[in-house]
């Protein structure tokens, strides 16, 4: 290996990179295609379904002509070919070369299936349903994020979809130059927001970089025609440069007897317009315009060469990067660092072996390429791609939930998979990656959704930190959980930042808010029920032995005494109307007791019918406050106790038999009553002053004040008494405090 002639066939010319050629892209035979397929295709079986899905595919399309005057059975040959410079199977080249008849044809499904086995037609169905798409009524954005998401949706059943579906948008791409301007432009937008974005997570670069210049030579030809003219200007005065360059390092890893081959790459027009006009570089500041790529057997290789160029060529701070240790989300693997060469150029320089290579050009496809001889099984390839590339499983279930918003999706989708850039480690050593600013709650949701729902705190780099806690690249997460964790609160989302941890976060919260309501509408028809029967003399037992029957069941249409109760709370049938229905009698209800008025019966808000001079006061337990539903429980020599109707003291055993109805009295004048509460927070300086400040601002007096810290959540829980007319002004209270900053929830406490 150490002949100048070797030498020399090791160190390649710069790719003179198509960068978008004016004269149109070459047009391929099925002859041209077969050759390529059969070079690593051998099965005769194989060979001859792609053989008969061209003949299929030529006879439907007969006599039809595409816009740009050619027959239309070159683009699905387009589409083929694509496909196996991938190197893909010949199930997914079959469906490549008939992914238009169903929708253009009089071929169906049913039709392909029976010819091409289940595979093929579910891709054709797939892409097929894709294209039938149509416009909606909607705004323009709306119309856009929903047909977005079908598309997505449609991708998301196989990754072969995929795979078809970019080489289909490439070929139509190419081709653009038949179409309108407004079409070259829609068409130019929708690649951007959704094809390049999925080539670029599963690697496909060749797709990825093509499809984006393309895509700007329409949305922006002026700026595409200038960083077109300045990378060409840079090439031919820098040629000289790099060509010393790469002989330089040839002469050095020959000397090393390690094996290599060196090329160069030119950086891709899309790439440099995001620098510079989306970043503000200037050009002569984007210094990886030009690289030197070196190719060699092992990884062992490559840092060795990385030594080589570090000892002999100024390194720019800041500028290496070891994507072999941690690789991409998208499988990408090399070493990136930047040189200053003997004459002062800057140069970008990657290191990588072969199969890092060929997944750094065609990612996904090259990883799982049709392999001749063994069994493939789509299903198992898509479970083994939703292993190694994490976020396609995100992305496969995210697609899955196809109720919501479609602009809350797209966001979704955006957000937490194609910008995902911060990437963390769990302490197995897999990789999480997440949106820049996400915090060890979204990791935890990442995980897994129960992991965030019991989540409690998290230790980064073994240090024990709070569920805010913003991650960086690099950073070791575990997460604590708890089975006693109360679980989502709202002030969990002021924490979280990716939208699938907000979304699960709101559907907790949903539920929780929907069961609480829930069983608020029960106690509301149990009271409601309770007070009317115990006006008929029927107490609380007796009223339900009379209800939990089919006979009451069967007339208002419900299951069981939760439904009648929940009912009866939306006067759907009111208690009446129940007592009607069973024909009851009033029974005689009075209290054996003086009846006369007294001291005692005037200071109380609350009476008895009948009650006279008998002693009543409010539970110390639940405070209850004029507005509550409330029940009387008779005590032996001490009169009657009131109790807000939920209080756990008035389920215990024996409790029913001495309840009986009171009520709050119709005007109570100017009163306060005491009421104890509790308010949950996110701690941080000045919470407790907020607190006092916004109650004070209400005129509410407060008489008891203690805070405390949960360490496991890391959050505040102020315990207060204070003083309010009725329970509508608590609710209001309520509110008020709700609207400082950082607490999200306010409770009544029962003691």
């Amino acid at each position: 290996m150490d002949s100048d002639n070797e030498k020399k066939n090791n160190v390649e010319e710069a790719p003179k990179k198509v960068l978008l050629p004016n004269g149109g892209y070459p047009m391929h035979s099925f002859e041209q295609l077969r050759e390529l397929y059969f070079t690593y295709i051998k099965n005769p079986k194989d060979r001859q379904m792609v053989e008969d899905a061209y003949k299929l595919a030529a006879k439907k399309h007969a006599g039809v002509l595409r816009k740009s005057g050619e027959p239309y059975i070159h683009h699905p040959i387009e589409v083929a070919f694509i496909l196996a410079q991938l190197q893909s199977g010949p199930e997914t080249l079959a469906a490549g070369l008939l992914h238009d008849t169903v929708e253009d044809t009089d071929l169906t499904i049913a039709d392909v299936k029976a010819q091409f086995g289940e595979d093929v037609a579910m891709i054709v169905d797939s892409l097929t349903k894709i294209q039938r798409m149509k416009l909606s009524h909607r705004t323009e954005q709306d119309f856009e994020a929903e047909d977005h998401r079908k598309i997505f949706l449609g991708m998301a059943k196989d990754v072969r979809v995929i795979i078809v579906k970019l080489a289909d948008r490439l070929h139509n791409m190419r081709t653009l130059e038949a179409l309108s301007p407004d079409r070259q432009k829609a068409l130019s937008k929708e690649t951007l927001d959704v094809f390049t974005p999925i080539a670029h997570r599963l690697g496909i670069y060749t797709i990825q970089s093509e499809l984006e210049d393309l895509s700007l030579k329409y949305l922006e030809p002026d700026k595409y025609k200038e960083i077109l003219s300045l990378l060409n200007a840079r090439e031919a005065n820098r040629q000289d440069s790099l060509n010393a360059l790469k002989k330089r390092i040839a002469d050095m890893l020959f000397e090393k007897k390690i094996p290599f081959r060196i090329e160069s790459r030119v950086k891709s027009i899309y790439s440099i317009y995001r620098k510079m006009y989306l970043k503000n570089y200037n050009f002569d500041e984007i210094y990886d315009v030009l690289a030197v790529r070196i190719i060699t057997e092992s990884e062992m290789n490559c840092y060795e060469i990385l030594g080589i160029i570090h000892a002999t060529y100024k390194p720019i701070p800041g500028r290496f990067k070891d994507y072999i240790a941690m690789p991409k989300p998208n499988m990408y693997q090399s070493l990136h660092t930047s040189i200053v060469s003997g004459d002062g150029n800057i140069y970008e320089v990657q290191i990588r072996t072969e199969e890092m290579d060929q997944i750094a050009e065609s990612g996904i496809a090259a990883h799982w390429r049709y392999k001749e001889g063994e069994a493939y099984n789509a299903k198992e390839e898509q479970r083994d791609i939703e292993e190694k590339l994490h976020w396609f499983r995100d992305f496969v279930s995210m697609s899955g939930e196809q109720e919501g918003d479609a602009k809350d999706y797209m966001e979704a989708l955006s957000q937490d998979i194609f910008n995902a850039n911060v990437y963390v480690f769990t302490p197995l050593g897999k990789v999480i990656d997440l949106p820049s600013g996400a915090t060890t709650l979204d990791f935890a949701y990442k995980i897994h959704t129960k992991v965030g729902d019991s989540a409690v705190g998290a230790t980064v780099n073994g240090v024990l930190v709070p569920l805010n806690t913003v991650l960086k690249t690099g950073d070791v997460c575990e997460i604590r959980t708890s089975k006693t964790s109360l679980g989502p609160n709202g002030g969990w989302l002021d924490i979280a930042k990716t939208a699938s941890a907000k979304a699960h976060i709101k559907k907790f919260l949903q539920k929780k808010n929907f069961d609480m309501m829930k069983d608020e509408l029960i106690r509301k028809g149990l009271s409601s029920a309770a007070e009317s029967f115990a006006s008929q003399g029927i107490g609380q037992g007796e009223m339900e032995k009379y209800l939990n029957t089919p006979k009451v069941f069967n007339e208002y249409h419900v299951n069981n005494m939760d439904e009648l109760y929940t009912a009866i709370a939306n006067k759907k049938p009111t208690p009446v109307a129940i007592i009607d229905f069973l024909h009851l009698r009033k029974k005689d209800t009075t209290i054996k007791v003086d009846h006369h008025n007294s001291d005692l019966d005037d200071k109380s808000p609350v009476y008895v019918n009948g009650g006279g001079n008998v002693r009543i006061e409010l539970a110390k337990c639940c405070t209850p406050i004029p507005g509550d539903d409330i029940v009387g429980y008779i005590t032996k020599g001490k009169g009657i106790v009131v109790h807000r109707v939920n209080c756990p003291n008035m389920a215990k055993p024996g409790a029913k038999a001495r309840l009986i109805p009171v009520y709050w009295k119709d005007d109570l004048g100017i009163s306060s009553y005491p009421v104890d509460i509790q308010v949950y927070a996110n701690d941080r300086v000045g919470l407790l002053a907020d607190v006092m400040a916004h109650l004070a601002g209400k005129n509410v007096n407060v008489s008891d004040i203690k805070a405390h810290l949960i360490s496991t959540t890391m959050n505040d829980v102020v315990d207060l008494k204070i003083y309010v007319s009725d329970s509508k002004t608590l609710e209001d209270v309520f509110a008020d405090l709700k609207s400082v900053k950082g607490v999200y929830d306010c409770q009544r406490v029962i003691h």
